[in-house]
């Protein structure tokens, strides 16, 4: 029998069957008892005569044994909490002990044992004298490796613990990493460890920075620590002011005066590249804030009410100062970079961009001189960055203000896609993307579109990441020329659509899929299509036999993929197509029937040679779901075959985005069938009543299968009958679901949507009855269905699409209940609400206002009153 220390240590074997064999032995040894093996694990974490390999992989078996995921998160917990106080007490103990171990890395697996087992008992009240235990270590000890381990196990409990579990020791916590955070402390690795730490407990400290003193210390504390000899101190410090100012925008005007705006103008001219990007992202998160800000002023007007918080205008009092460094370090461009490097030149691009957004009109006058100064530079750098400073400032100012310019403009741009740098024509393809985006009223069909179009076909042929923004234009001028949900006769992409397509289709030819430019390049197609105009027709049919033919290629090719990263590429490719057949199909309409039988054929096969986690399944489902809008009744035909792999979809719970895309195509299979689709309704509605009761299945599906009540309802109108208590029943339980005070927003989102489904749900089953004359069989609901629609009216989470809905069935069950059954309840005052939002509220779009005109005249005939 192996040693916990041979078994760690062939865990890390080169040998994959000695590797394989050592993971089974510990997670049998895990499973049949837990306690032994924990206790085992944290011996060698302590063991100062192993290797400190073998120290690092026991830590790391114990954090993994303490972590999962959230749908194994109180079964893990419980084991542990359950396991007998002695033992518990031990590992702490000891793995507190470890702290002071020589090697760094074992120290650093400590803390996040450490961090684990916080997570879990302190949330329950346990493990109360941690802080006290790592607090003692800081000021206790003059060892600096003690104070470094202790200071990142600090910094990794306050980044996993909710704040206010914390915030009563913030007072503690916060001067134990403040001694060690200030310029007095001589050791940096202490210092820059005690800024991490800060960093991660900015959260919970609230208290402590409403202080004004308190406030005063940490800030000068951190502004002094961008002034470390140190530059990893400095980066930490100017991370540290990032968070400070996401956090306390509020508080910063006095320190912007007195340090910030000086501190952060130097930072960004550092020569050490790290330091110049936290300096800058200082000042797009100062952006960020103010535009948050805003936003919320204008909601606040149009409201008629004062904004919560007021914009201290940091960016427009430092623009003077931060531009002309912002514009310098666009020319700091790296020739050899990465596209998925971060480096200066880019992080300056963004801040200019989102500081256009803040100070609007003024960015303009001070950017024009560097572009025009520039744009013909003998330097690449220095046009490709007169290039990014123009485009950049597209968004924020009037757009009468920009229109000269982009005029002048657009013929150099135009041109400039023929640069001999790549970085300069990558720039400008985004640019033009920009102006597509954001000023199409500056691109004259007559003069520009064919200059224009021919550059971004001819961009098509070069590297990948060209291929990328010249698709993004294309994609841009096609959203602001079609889209229109009644295609015209002709628009202005209509002589060169088919040219756009073929060089499209030439480009996702190449054989991999570098810089996205072939699932750009497919995207593209789509949008082209979905804009496309009558007259596009004919190439977009021409354009589907081509899917086809390259879907069936894919499906050939399937048994020949070897290795994870080619069936990855080869899912990517089945999903592409996919895409474009969707749009075709969603395009086309009726006109696509001739080619139904063969795309069902292909999305069939594909269906069967798809693995049950691939994303193909989903995109394939999305055309399946639009070729039954086309086809209506017809689908009929490919049911039979078609179900199998619906069924094998609404049952895979992992794959929970596949099953909510199958539950909206039984939606869709309905809509279309309408009565022919009977025969599987007992199917559909067993497996969705079993989905609902899956405590597997994500939440998120929930509201999707309840509004597909609604739809089978309709569908089969009378013959709902038979299910309607089982529904009724699953309803009212939905409706018992409420977001109480201090709910997180996924929660309150979550609360919102069931009510929406339930909404849909009962919508559909008051039409599907009264079309089959049955609606009487409601009547014994109506209390539940009036209960609900009273709790959700006074709860003030309420979307726009709540509200129509409401409104839309008080209708519907006038309209049902004509005789005057239900008037007791059209006379409650709520309903009297409901009716009166829906025709004052201006801010409710015209759909709504017309429902609501509806139901108002129904009401009144359905209860001889006025409302």
């Amino acid at each position: 029998m192996l040693s916990i220390g041979e078994l760690l240590a062939n865990t890390l074997s080169g040998d994959q069957n000695l590797r394989e064999d050592a993971a089974n032995q510990l997670e049998q040894a895990q499973q049949t008892n837990y306690p032994a093996y924990v206790t085992m694990l944290t011996r060698e974490l302590r063991n100062e005569h192993a290797s400190p390999y073998t120290r690092n992989a026991a830590g790391l078996a114990i954090k993994n044994s303490l972590i999962s995921s959230a749908a194994r998160r109180n079964e893990i917990a419980q084991r542990w909490i359950t396991m007998d106080e002695a033992t518990r007490q031990q590992v702490k103990q000891e793995v507190l002990m470890t702290l002071d171990a020589a090697d760094q890395r074992v120290t650093t697996t400590a803390a996040q044992v450490i961090c684990a087992i916080s997570a879990i008992e302190l949330p329950v009240g346990q493990w109360t004298d941690l802080m006290k235990h790592l607090l003692e270590n800081i000021t206790t000890t003059d060892k600096d490796s003690l104070k470094i381990s202790t200071l990142i196990t600090i910094g990794f409990v306050c980044e996993a613990i909710p704040s206010d579990i914390l915030a009563a020791q913030s007072g503690a916590i916060l001067t134990a990493v403040v001694s060690g955070a200030r310029k007095e402390e001589p050791n940096q690795e202490v210092r820059k460890a005690a800024i991490n730490a800060l960093y991660n407990a900015l959260e919970f400290i609230r208290e402590n920075f409403e202080r004004e003193g308190e406030r005063n210390y940490i800030m000068q504390v951190v502004c002094e620590a961008t002034q470390s000899s140190d530059v990893n101190v400095q980066v930490s410090a100017f991370e540290c002011l990032v968070r400070i100012m996401q956090i306390y925008y509020d508080k910063m005007r006095f320190y912007m005066e007195k340090a910030l705006f000086g501190l952060t103008v130097l930072g960004m001219k550092h020569e050490d590249e790290r330091v110049a990007l936290q300096a800058v992202e200082f000042w797009s998160t100062v952006c960020d804030e103010e535009l948050e800000l805003m936003t919320e002023a204008v909601e606040a007007q149009e409201s008629g009410e004062q904004p919560d918080r007021l914009s201290h205008n940091f960016a427009k009092a430092a623009l003077p100062e931060i531009l002309p460094v912002l514009l310098w370090l666009l020319t700091k461009q790296d020739e050899d970079a990465d596209e998925d490097d971060w480096n200066v030149s880019m992080a300056a691009g963004t801040c200019l961009s989102l500081l256009a957004q803040c100070v609007e009109d003024a960015v303009v006058a001070p950017v024009i001189p560097f572009v025009e100064n520039h744009i013909r530079h003998n330097d690449w750098r220095f046009r490709e960055a007169a290039v990014m400073a123009f485009g950049s400032i597209l968004e924020g100012p009037e757009h009468k203000l920009l229109a000269n310019l982009v005029n002048q403009a657009l013929p150099v741009l135009i041109e400039m896609m023929r640069d001999p740098s790549p970085q300069v024509k990558d720039t400008t393809a985004w640019t033009l993307g920009r102006v597509s985006e954001l000023l199409i009223e500056c691109i004259k069909p007559d003069v520009h579109l064919n200059p224009l179009i021919t550059a971004l076909v001819f961009g098509l042929k070069d590297s990948p990441r060209i291929v990328s923004n010249c698709c993004w234009a294309l994609m841009s001028l096609s959203d602001q020329y079609g889209g229109k949900e009644t295609p015209a006769s002709t628009y202005p992409l209509s002589p060169y659509f088919e040219g756009i397509v073929t060089a499209l289709l030439e480009t996702t030819e190449r054989p991999t899929n570098e810089s996205n430019a072939r699932t750009s390049s497919y995207e593209c197609i789509s949008i082209l299509v979905q804009g496309a105009a009558l007259d596009s027709y004919p190439t977009i049919q021409k354009l589907t036999i081509t899917i086809i033919d390259r879907l069936d290629s894919t499906i050939q090719a399937q048994n020949q993929i070897i290795g994870t990263d080619e069936r990855m590429a080869h899912s990517e490719l089945q999903s592409n197509l996919c895409s474009v057949l969707t749009s075709i199909i969603r395009k086309l309409r009726s006109e696509v029937v001739p080619f139904a039988d063969r795309i069902m054929t292909t999305l069939l096969s594909l269906f069967s040679t798809a693995t049950k986690h691939s994303t193909t399944l989903e995109d394939g489902f999305l055309a399946v779901g639009a070729i039954t809008t086309a086809v209506e009744g017809d689908f009929v035909r490919y049911l039979e075959a078609f179900a199998p792999f619906l069924y094998a979809a609404l049952s895979n719970h992992e794959e929970y985005q596949l099953c909510s895309i199958a539950v909206g195509l039984i939606g869709d299979i309905c809509r279309a069938l309408q009565e022919q689709s009977l025969p599987y309704c007992d199917t559909f509605m067993n497996v969705l009543l079993q989905n609902l009761q899956s405590p597997v299945l994500n939440r998120n599906v929930k509201p999707a299968i309840l509004s597909c009540f609604g739809d089978i309802a309709l569908a089969i109108s009378g013959r709902f009958e038979v299910y309607l208590e089982v529904v009724m029943m699953v309803l009212a339980q939905a409706s018992t679901m409420r977001a109480s005070e201090g709910t997180s927003y996924d929660m309150i989102d979550y609360v919102i949507a069931l009510r929406e489904g339930i909404l849909e749900a009962y919508v559909g089953i008051v039409q599907g009855l009264k079309t089959g004359e049955k609606a009487e069989l409601l009547l014994r609901y109506i209390e539940q269905i009036f209960n609900f629609l009273n709790m959700t009216w006074n709860d003030h989470e309420k979307t726009e699409m709540i509200i129509r809905s409401m409104i839309g069935l008080i209708g519907d069950l006038a309209e049902a209940f004509q005789s005057g059954q239900l008037q007791q309840w059209f006379q409650s005052e709520f309903v009297s609400q409901v009716l009166k939002e829906g025709r004052n509220n201006r801010s409710l779009p015209n759909g709504t206002r017309e429902v609501s005109r509806w139901a108002r005249e129904m009401v009144k005939r359905a209860s001889h009153i006025k409302h």
